[in-house]
């Protein structure tokens, strides 16, 4: 009739308590919907009507120890939640929580315990406390070698965060590639990390402008070279010319200069990615005095 996943599916959406969520798949014959109502209708739904809310403010976590660092983004629905304290406290311990394991995907890490419950109940028990749609949205751990070095970087208060590996124990020089990220946006590390259907894609756009523009076509190929080139720069982090430098020189030959060389790269923007609502707050506050 029902899982054992089923009622943990269920208590992860509602927020009542697992016999509560037993009593509801047995009423309804698994139903997932239908189990749902039937907890809100007896009052035992917690989170249930939050689900179709957007989140995406939040902040970003970044936490070293040793030779691992985590990065994380939790999301909540205004900004003023992701300020509260009781908010910022619960990041941080799944941050905890996370890098003392062995864990490396969502799905096993909503399996740890917190403070007494598994993960996944601890985002449920939040969003009840707090009142808004929580989303732990997403995690990176990272590990080193003793001649390796983390360079971390939080902006804005956790709006962006950084997390940078670099061969070499430079920690100044992998603080200022963090930087470098958070303020350049690259998309990828080096050109060698461009999907092909993108490379072809903009290969495409490129060929297009071109013909638009009256280039021969027997010159297009190399002016192609050239333009993937200027994209490489844009988007690579590799080949962007590096923020602080003085005499034009690519992160590459920065971190080169420094006896460095930039293995990996993870940012994190809060909410990139997640179709905010538009909010019509006169019409609101309208519809609460006529209401």
């Amino acid at each position: 009739m029902y899982s054992a996943s089923d009622v943990k599916e269920l208590r992860e959406k509602t927020g009542a308590g697992m016999m509560d969520c037993k009593n509801a798949l047995q009423a309804c014959n698994g139903n997932m919907d239908q189990a749902i109502d039937w907890l809100r209708e007896k009052g035992m739904a917690k989170a249930a009507k939050k689900e179709s809310r957007v989140a995406a403010e939040g902040i970003t976590k970044i936490l070293v120890e040793g030779n691992k660092a985590i990065i994380l983004e939790v999301n909540s629905e205004t900004d003023f939640v992701a300020k509260n304290e009781e908010f910022t406290g619960f990041v941080e311990s799944l941050a905890k929580t996370i890098i003392s394991s062995d864990c490396k995907d969502m799905e096993s890490a909503l399996n740890l315990s917190v403070n007494g419950v598994s993960l996944s109940d601890a985002v449920v028990n939040i969003i009840a406390k707090i009142g808004e749609k929580i989303s732990f949205r997403r995690f990176t751990v990272l590990e080193k070698t003793d001649n390796q070095v983390f360079g971390a970087y939080s902006h804005m208060g956790g709006k962006i965060g950084v997390l940078v590996l670099l061969d070499g124990n430079n920690e100044e020089v992998a603080k200022d590639i963090a930087m470098h990220v958070a303020a350049m946006h690259p998309a990828y590390l080096s050109s060698n990390d461009v999907p092909s259907d993108v490379l072809d894609r903009e290969k495409e756009i490129m060929t297009e402008q071109l013909i638009n523009e009256g280039k021969p076509k027997d010159r297009i190929e190399n002016i192609l070279v050239g333009k993937v080139n200027k994209y490489y720069q844009e988007v690579c982090l590799l080949d962007q010319i590096f923020i602080k430098a003085e005499d034009k020189e690519t992160v590459k030959k920065y971190a080169e200069n420094n006896n460095c060389s930039v293995k990996e790269m993870i940012r994190y923007e809060v909410g990139e990615g997640i179709e905010k609502k538009q909010e019509d707050f006169a019409a609101e506050v309208m519809s609460q005095i006529n209401g």
